[in-house]
């Protein structure tokens, strides 16, 4: 079941999804869930009213001492070792962590 999500989660989702189109990002849909993709790789997706971002070793280890934020379990009891989920609350620093996702996943 997926985790509802709010109209402020999908604006600062938005915001973050256009931002990156011009690095030839695009919307696509993983799990059932939002995400971005560039190529066929997934960089970063919605998870209820967060935000999940695949990291190399350092950028996650920063991102994983915001308040809030985890390694993202989508429900299988198993984190996935390189994403990071960081809720609203702390959706100021999506763009950041996306654009981090976007140059790992991107190489």
């Amino acid at each position: 079941m997926m985790p509802k999500v709010s109209d402020q989660a999908v604006a600062a989702y938005d915001a973050v999804a256009a931002e990156l189109e011009s690095a030839g990002v695009i919307r696509g849909s993983m799990f059932g869930m939002p995400c971005l993709k560039v190529g066929k790789k997934v960089l970063a997706g919605m998870f209820g009213d967060a935000m999940t971002f695949k990291l190399p070793p350092e950028p996650r280890q920063k991102a994983l001492a915001i308040p809030g934020a985890e390694a993202f379990d989508p429900g299988m009891g198993r984190p996935m070792k390189e994403w990071v989920v960081i809720p609203l609350a702390q959706s100021a620093v999506w763009p950041e962590y996306a654009a981090e996702a976007l140059e790992y996943v991107g190489r």
